[in-house]
């Protein structure tokens, strides 16, 4: 385990079949005499070891926040589709954990880019994640830019804002995004705006992780058996409720 921030913690464990993960794609963790829950993989490597990183947000992720080394947990998966590995000018933009497949993406492509830029943003400056690991990519291939919203690094703001402004001086090839729906629904404007493509990872509640309890479901996709990535040609038939509403533990609509 490591502390990567006040609220986030990564755990490492061994599962040969998530060590075969694609980056994009997701596992349910049991917490034993808790629940299960859907997080994204972090890397997945070929002697067996499986990161996740967990934000503590509720019961279940407080549980895990309490687990030591050697205690029991369950895994099912890999599970979802994985995002495109690209190549060419790429463009990354995060928001909170959503930083977790987007780096597994990036360790993946870093050698088989023209260029990529990964465009980070968070609250605050201790809430950005995973920012040595950034370092250690290739200065002449990788450029990493932040925000946060209260000024204290990088760009004041959202990160939505340094994206609009590479968007209007830089051509990209493709952008992948992860983070709150509400940013995610802006990226797709700027993507729309900009004339190029998109993959995002969307996140939502997850039960059976394999499209029978319908919680996941916006329009007529079940996230967790036809995403979690969706490209941009498929977001504009789910806007009415993409970046608006989701659904609760019952199924019900409930507003973002």
């Amino acid at each position: 385990m490591k502390t990567e921030s006040p609220t986030v913690k990564t755990f490492i464990f061994k599962d040969e079949e998530c060590a075969e993960a694609k980056p994009g794609q997701f596992l349910m963790l049991w917490i034993p005499g808790v629940d299960e829950i859907p997080l994204g993989i972090l890397d997945a490597r070929t002697d067996g070891t499986i990161s996740v990183a967990v934000k503590k947000v509720g019961e279940a992720t407080e549980a895990l926040h309490q687990k030591k080394v050697g205690d029991v947990i369950g895994v099912r998966g890999p599970f979802g589709n994985s995002f495109a590995l690209p190549r060419g000018r790429v463009l990354m933009v995060t928001g909170g954990t959503g930083t977790v497949p987007l780096l597994f993406l990036a360790k993946r492509v870093e050698s088989k880019v023209e260029s990529l830029v990964f465009v980070q943003g968070a609250k605050t400056k201790n809430e950005l994640l995973f920012m040595s690991e950034l370092g250690k990519f290739k200065k002449e291939k990788m450029r990493v830019v932040t925000s946060t919203e209260d000024g204290s690094c990088g760009i004041t703001g959202l990160c939505t804002e340094p994206l609009e402004q590479i968007l209007d001086k830089e051509k990209s090839d493709i952008i992948y995004a992860c983070g709150p729906e509400r940013m995610l629904a802006k990226v797709l404007e700027l993507a729309e705006k900009h004339k190029t493509n998109l993959e995002i990872s969307l996140e939502r509640l997850m039960r059976c992780a394999i499209g029978l309890c319908g919680n996941c479901t916006i329009g007529r996709y079940r996230v967790c058996r036809d995403g979690p990535i969706f490209t941009k040609e498929q977001l504009p038939g789910v806007r009415n409720e993409f970046g608006v509403s989701k659904r609760d533990f019952d199924g019900k609509k409930i507003p973002l």
